[in-house]
């Protein structure tokens, strides 16, 4: 999957007018419109995912985040710029796409992990 990865660029990357989606389209075809909730929630920074898997953190109250600005990284990345001030990930290509090919079960399990948390989508 990490060859097929490599082989695998984004064509187009729109931010939504209302600055709370980002719809992200590959050479492959695939396209995945990501909420910017989702985005944020998901974060690759190590404020979310932490140094390792069991220190990585669920982050509520996002339901109203909006992107700021996109910044690229190199030709592998971009920089995501939130209006609560976070943008210390760097979303590379592959992690875009792995975000949008497994965007219900991650979700699910976001929404799972503020339930058992006593934690809210809401400020």
């Amino acid at each position: 999957m990490m060859e097929e990865n490599k082989k695998v660029w984004p064509t187009e990357l729109k931010l939504k007018k209302d600055r709370r989606a980002l719809e992200i389209t590959f050479n492959n075809g695939e396209s995945f419109l990501l909420a910017a909730e989702f985005l944020r929630t998901q974060s690759p920074s190590a404020e979310v995912q932490g140094h390792s898997p069991d220190q990585r953190k669920t982050v509520p109250g996002k339901i109203n985040v909006e992107l700021l600005k996109i910044d690229p990284v190199g030709n592998y990345a971009v920089k995501l710029h939130f209006d609560d001030m976070h943008n210390t990930g760097l979303y590379s290509w592959s992690y875009l796409r792995e975000l949008g090919l497994d965007h219900d079960t991650l979700w699910q399990r976001y929404l799972s992990e503020l339930k058992e948390q006593g934690l809210s989508r809401n400020p």
